[in-house]
């Protein structure tokens, strides 16, 4: 399985968002600025993280996004999967259950996608959003405690 810039960017931006929430809302630009990414491309992958529930918006002068609930109960394949979509690394329509497979109930390598898709699943799925912006704090002041 590979990801794309979508998810890997985007599960960036909303690191960055929640790092830096607490000056209450996050723009585009100041994460845009950050992250090195393209504003437009952030706008795009914010209206999914929107659609997904993930961030909400706030309009007027000081608006911007924040997360629309505690990064601690935000899965890191939540934000992946509203980026990205299916996260499997083989669609085996085996396990579907109108199963287009003609081979399916004598096909043994379907065992070994299964395992491999319930690995992504668990892994993605066993990070909370909060590790990854607590790791991201301890990182940055690593940083800036080595550039004085």
């Amino acid at each position: 399985m590979k990801l794309s810039t979508k998810g890997r960017y985007g599960l960036r931006a909303l690191i960055d968002l929640a790092v830096h929430e607490e000056d209450d809302t996050v723009s585009i630009q100041s994460i845009s600025e950050r992250q090195g990414i393209s504003e437009s491309y952030l706008e795009q992958l914010v209206r999914l993280l929107k659609k997904a529930g993930l961030v909400v918006s706030v309009r007027g002068a000081g608006g911007g996004y924040r997360l629309s609930k505690p990064a601690n109960r935000i899965l890191v394949g939540d934000v992946l999967r509203a980026l990205e979509g299916d996260l499997k690394a083989v669609a085996c329509s085996a396990y579907q259950e109108e199963q287009s497979c003609e081979g399916a109930e004598c096909c043994v390598t379907k065992f070994v996608w299964k395992k491999i898709n319930d690995a992504i699943a668990h892994t993605v799925d066993s990070i909370m959003l909060d590790e990854l912006v607590e790791e991201s704090k301890r990182l940055l002041k690593k940083t800036e405690e080595e550039s004085i």
